[in-house]
């Protein structure tokens, strides 16, 4: 498969992944009705960052693929980091689990900061695009802790 073809499914795979769990939570997104803490975007901002971080994790990928670097250890990080970032808003509006939430997305950051370390040790670039998702699953640990103390 040329370069071009690879990069181009390793980004679509999580963009359409999150686009559909999008669609498929769509109908169950409170945000807007919630106590939200300080910091809180307006929710416009969460698919084009999440838009945003698939490209990056598609492109990081892409690299490692393209260069073949992808081993079982990569492919089985890479994919349950995924499996487990999907999950995350199904239980957030659809369960309205927020407690479990933010465990699930603890685990969500500790499998990103695995990530990044394999993918840092396989090639710099591919582990460096990854910090944004790091920073932003963070960010949203924040917001999951405040969203679930505020409205309990």
């Amino acid at each position: 498969m040329s370069n071009f073809k690879t990069y181009i499914k390793s980004i679509l795979m999580p963009v359409i992944a999150g686009g559909i769990v999008g669609f498929i939570i769509s109908g169950f997104i409170d945000y807007d009705t919630l106590q939200k803490p300080a910091l809180a975007p307006p929710s416009i901002f969460f698919p084009i960052i999440w838009t945003i971080l698939y490209i990056l994790m598609g492109v990081s990928y892409g690299i490692l693929k393209t260069n073949n670097l992808v081993d079982p250890k990569i492919d089985s990080i890479y994919y349950l980091q995924l499996i487990v970032n999907l999950l995350w808003p199904i239980a957030f509006f659809i369960f309205k689990a927020r407690l479990f939430s933010f465990i699930w997305i603890i685990l969500l950051a500790i499998l990103v900061a695995i990530m990044i370390y394999r993918f840092w040790r396989k090639n710099k670039i591919a582990g460096l695009l990854q910090i944004p998702y790091l920073l932003w699953t963070l960010f949203a640990t924040y917001l999951n802790l405040f969203v679930y103390i505020l409205n309990k």
